[in-house]
């Protein structure tokens, strides 16, 4: 498969559009190597009603990061199917609404990165031209601003850059390979937010203001926020 990657710079346009009429549809939700970032997992799990600890159970798999040595989960596939996305249906994808940040951001890729001293996050977007994908020319023109709003990016890609601090602590703090207590904490606050929040929050120990916690009860991205702090002082 030949790719190109095509800087965008901001009010730069590009021409992209996929459904039923572009010849390639759904070819990309196959033979996928489909990685889920914290945040996904959120959406995915409330769209199907079920905790993320069955989500994780019934639908991922878990490896290490080659580079990190962080917990990394990716979505099932179906060896039966050409490793298929597990909820990809002959009519196209079956949880759109809540699909992942990386088939929302396609054909865009985003680059970000942390000033270590100011702590602003800079992004750079490029196009990503593969050759199966006929979807390039078709549709609207787009500014990569126009498609973050478009496909509802925002609060993903704010979640993912929370994720950047978690990744640049373990880094400087503990690199190399993570011992079994380490991995299983960071795994559980990241990605089984129903986990954590049943088993640590919950517990008679945990430090946090009560008004942290109350927020923390009922809103999942608030949830997610108290459990990274949790880590960078309990881990790291």
């Amino acid at each position: 498969m030949e790719e190109a990657f095509i800087p965008v710079m901001p009010g730069q346009k590009f021409k992209f559009g996929c459904g039923p009429s572009v010849s390639c549809f759904n070819d990309c939700c196959h033979d996928l190597n489909q990685f889920l970032t914290p945040y996904d997992i959120i959406c995915l799990k409330n769209s199907l009603g079920i905790t993320s600890t069955e989500f994780l159970a019934k639908y991922t798999t878990r490896h290490a990061g080659e580079q990190t040595g962080l917990p990394v989960i990716a979505l099932l596939t179906d060896p039966a199917t050409d490793l298929a996305c597990i909820f990809l249906t002959e009519n196209g994808c079956g949880i759109y609404d809540a699909r992942p940040s990386s088939c929302r951001m396609y054909p865009l890729a985003r680059l970000a990165r942390r000033d270590r001293q100011s702590g602003v996050i800079r992004e750079e977007y490029m196009v990503i031209r593969e050759s199966f994908c006929m979807g390039h020319g078709e549709g609207e023109e787009w500014t990569s601003e126009a498609w973050i709003e478009n496909q509802g990016l925002a609060l993903y890609n704010e979640m993912n850059d929370i994720v950047m601090e978690i990744i640049s602590l373990k880094n400087v703090k503990m690199p190399g390979a993570l011992d079994l207590r380490s991995s299983f904490l960071i795994e559980t606050a990241l990605y089984d937010l129903d986990r954590f929040k049943t088993e640590i929050v919950e517990g008679e120990s945990f430090d946090a203001p009560p008004e942290m916690i109350e927020a923390a009860r009922n809103d999942d991205v608030e949830l997610f926020k108290l459990a990274v702090e949790w880590l960078k002082k309990t881990v790291f």
